[in-house]
């Protein structure tokens, strides 16, 4: 929201994008219905492909380990055993950001 001279409010304040890292980085994704609502028929060549390329991507480094945990996730997709959408895995990786963002898990 601006006032008359252009300079003016947002209704989203700055510190507010840097809890969100996806938002601080410019990236905020829309998982459209059609892909949170689709079927993903069962597939163990790609369910295992995804989570050896999890397991290889996987290292010491928080990133490297969250990354690893995404895409085992998104192979759960192709898992008859498991029940998963995109939209809950994208919603899922979005508040590990901010949490990481935030300075990790406050006790």
């Amino acid at each position: 929201m601006t006032d008359g001279d252009g300079a003016g409010t947002t209704d989203k304040s700055e510190s507010d994008d840097r809890k969100d890292a996806l938002a601080a980085a410019g990236v905020d994704p829309v998982v459209p219905e059609a892909a949170s609502d689709a079927e993903f028929a069962a597939d163990a060549e790609a369910r295992e492909f995804i989570r050896e390329v999890a397991e290889d991507v996987r290292g010491d480094s928080s990133e490297s380990k969250q990354l690893s945990a995404v895409l085992y996730r998104v192979s759960d997709l192709y898992d008859p055993d498991e029940e998963t959408s995109p939209e809950e895995i994208y919603r899922n990786a979005r508040h590990v950001m901010r949490i990481k963002t935030e300075g990790g898990l406050r006790r």
